[in-house]
């Protein structure tokens, strides 16, 4: 029987990675402007990247090498304007970016992000293409509680479409206190010992248990710009919907709201416009695109990472989904919804949006365009109109019966 080619590459790529656990740790370290170290990583990882040979898709799998330097592009941040972000590059200008954020207690990876060059013969030999390939994950583990050294040996391998990345043996500080690694460890889900007495994880069939309702959630207003003016407009209220297993093994409900006044928010206008909000430990990121044949856009791909209550199994939750074909509108137009529309993003993952309004692309003067409705407000304008037409013909019916009924009642009576 014949192998699709996507199918066996994947395959191969990841039976690869798996053998290739001889990378050794590098240690990086980058510091403020005083030479103080604000974040720490001893990293071990593999790549496997899928690029082109004339007609064939060959991949390359390769590991982080010894001779990896901090890139400039590191940053211990400032404050609330900008975050710490660890780059490093190695080869022909390939670079690794890991973007931390916080909260009051735990530090975490937003986002993971590589960019390969495909004109470096040594890891792409023969590569048709010398583009650069980018990719990115915001679905990472790496969380850990501040001043703790995270630590993960289990591997943790991330699947970014073109390519794949296995971490393994690693150890990473954000937001140091002193120029070292913490002595208190943080140690990853992969790597903790499961109880001898856990109850084993079985489908419940019984109903979620639906906590007390949240308020309706607060509209919010965010912007993406770039030098090129405003390219993502969007107001909405938005109401996360987490089902998760509780640690007496039943399912539950987590429903909660994105409060504008606690969210921050980064994007990017190139190569299609994407927004990341962030509340606390809850990271929701949107990108949006474009079909030029048909003139429309839509939100292509949503990213949800946050963490769950405390009865449950797991300590955070992570859905993605990168074909979505939602808020659909012409280019120069804005997608409207003022009912409160619900867009699946997985089995366990859902957003609810509320008095919702969006634009991306051709956006002119930073003002949302012309508004296209969505159809449960076209259908909550329809009802009334149905009502309304339904009693007029009602009305109409009985006065017709009733002139019917007048015309034969008169001709029961003969003049003498």
């Amino acid at each position: 029987m014949a192998l699709g080619g996507s199918w066996w590459r994947t395959l191969l790529a990841i039976v690869l990675l798996g053998f290739l656990q001889t990378s050794s740790a590098v240690l990086f370290d980058v510091k403020d402007g005083d030479n103080k170290s604000c974040i720490m990583a001893d990293l071990s990882l593999n790549f496997s990247v899928q690029y082109k040979v004339s007609d064939k898709q060959r991949i390359s799998i390769f590991s982080l090498p010894d001779n990896a330097v901090v890139h400039h592009n590191s940053t211990c941040g400032d404050g609330s304007v900008s975050s710490p972000i660890l780059a490093v590059t190695f080869g022909e200008q390939h670079i690794l970016s890991l973007h931390f954020n916080k909260t009051a207690t735990e530090y975490f990876v937003v986002e993971l992000n590589i960019v390969f060059n495909q004109s470096d013969k040594a890891l792409f030999p023969n590569a048709t293409d010398k583009e650069i390939i980018e990719v990115s994950s915001r679905k990472t583990d790496i969380v850990a509680q501040i001043n703790t050294t995270y630590r993960c040996v289990s591997d943790d391998q991330l699947n970014m479409g073109n390519a794949n990345v296995t971490l393994h043996n690693i150890k990473i500080e954000a937001y140091l206190e002193k120029n070292n690694f913490s002595a208190e460890e943080t140690v990853c889900s992969k790597d903790k010992t499961p109880s001898t007495t856990q109850v084993p994880i079985t489908n419940s069939t019984a109903k979620p248990t639906v906590p007390t309702p949240p308020p309706a959630p607060v509209v919010g207003t965010y912007n993406v710009s770039d030098g090129n003016g405003t390219c993502l407009l969007i107001s909405s209220g938005l109401q996360l919907n987490i089902t998760y297993q509780t640690k007496n093994n039943k399912t539950a409900l987590d429903v909660f709201s994105l409060d504008p006044s606690q969210v921050t928010h980064t994007g990017k206008c190139t190569p299609s416009p994407a927004i990341t909000l962030i509340m606390k430990q809850t990271v929701l990121s949107l990108t949006f695109v474009k079909n030029s044949s048909s003139n429309v856009f839509y939100l292509g791909s949503v990213v949800v990472n946050t963490s769950l209550p405390d009865d449950a199994q797991a300590s955070t939750f992570s859905a993605t989904n990168l074909s979505t074909f939602y808020l659909k509108a012409g280019l120069g137009h804005s997608y409207m919804c003022k009912a409160e529309e619900t867009l699946k993003i997985s089995n366990d993952c859902s957003i609810n949006t509320v008095n919702l309004q969006v634009q991306a692309y051709n956006i002119d003067g930073g003002k949302f365009g012309a508004v296209e409705e969505c159809q449960l407000d076209e259908n909550s304008m329809l009802v009334p109109i149905i009502v309304g037409a339904a009693l007029a013909g009602l009305v109409l019916i009985v006065l017709i019966a009733y002139l019917i009924g007048r015309k034969r009642s008169h001709a029961g009576y003969q003049t003498i």
